[in-house]
């Protein structure tokens, strides 16, 4: 059997490489974090679209990684017979800690949204990129329709 003789170059390639991947793998680290919303609407609908067929009654944000940031397009609709100014809130945050992780906005804070009207509406879900142990999380979001005087 002959013998072949692996030059230091050789040797010095493969250890940089074996510290490469090591170092890699120690660099990348995610946490995902399950969640689903629950939506309720006081004095407006909440709905998926435009023609307001389909309601809203829960939100799934899906798998989220810290530091994430998410988009959902929902559709709001006055069903009174007078204006509105909209509002947003969050409650029963589960568990209670993600509230200071995640945060939740919108486009439509103090909209003034007529009577049969019905308006495109972005929720954007944020996630701190400090987020730790936290798996899951669940919370309810209270849009309201406010009498406009």
């Amino acid at each position: 059997m002959a013998m072949q003789k692996i030059t230091i170059g050789t040797v010095l390639a493969v250890a940089v490489m074996g510290m490469v991947v090591s170092a890699l793998g120690v660099l990348v680290a995610t946490r995902t974090i399950s969640t689903t919303g629950n939506v309720s609407a006081v004095g407006v609908g909440a709905y998926w679209d435009s023609s307001c067929n389909y309601a809203v009654s829960s939100i799934d944000w899906g798998a989220l990684e810290p530091g994430a940031t998410v988009d959902k397009t929902i559709y709001i609709k006055n069903e009174g017979s007078l204006t509105v100014l909209l509002g947003m809130t969050t409650e029963d945050w589960d568990p209670a800690s993600a509230s200071s992780y995640i945060s939740l906005s919108w486009n439509r804070e103090n909209y003034e949204l007529n009577s049969g009207s019905v308006i495109q509406a972005v929720l954007t879900l944020s996630v701190s990129s400090s987020v730790s142990e936290i798996n899951e999380f669940s919370f309810d979001i209270v849009i309201t329709g406010t009498e406009y005087t």
